[in-house]
């Protein structure tokens, strides 16, 4: 590798890092230009995804799925993008189209937060009143990840609706 694209990459991951900061800051706008910047030095999946995360914030969700399409044509395996796309279509009030990009989420190589996924999917199958598919998905988010309360609490629910 030429050592020009390896200073493009390093330079790329440091701005994507401090962009990162930026928005968990709340500092929206600075994190949207130094996304840009990490892209526009070497272009990652990851960029692109939370680039995509930052233009949902602003309510671009439009952008904000274009993003992470960026991001699946760049790594097909990177789990996050279809999550996010998923969740993109669910605050627009379209449930149905979320399930295809959640359930490529849950199958996806390369994906720690796989919990999100199932949990999103629990979201759907929920509104749409298929209750036992949506305590199966809730069920899968917390096998996934103990921890997780929000599908802990999903679960009791569906129990006591269903009882």
């Amino acid at each position: 590798m030429d050592p020009f694209d390896i200073n493009k990459e390093e330079n790329a991951q440091r701005l994507l890092a401090e962009a990162y900061e930026k928005q968990m800051a709340g500092q929206i706008d600075e994190a949207i230009a130094l996304y840009l910047k990490s892209i526009e030095a070497s272009p990652s999946a990851e960029a692109h995804q939370y680039l995509g995360w930052a233009y949902s914030l602003k309510g671009r969700f439009g952008d904000a799925i274009r993003e992470c399409e960026k991001a699946i044509q760049i790594d097909p395996q990177y789990g996050n993008p279809y999550n996010d796309i998923g969740a993109y279509l669910i605050e627009t009030g379209r449930w149905s189209e979320a399930i295809s990009w959640l359930e490529k989420a849950t199958a996806a190589e390369r994906y720690e937060g796989r919990f999100y996924a199932w949990y999103n999917l629990g979201r759907v199958f929920e509104y749409e009143g298929d209750w036992m598919k949506a305590l199966g998905a809730y069920r899968h988010a917390l096998e996934q990840n103990p921890q997780y309360t929000l599908a802990e609490k999903a679960i009791r629910r569906m129990e006591s609706a269903l009882n």
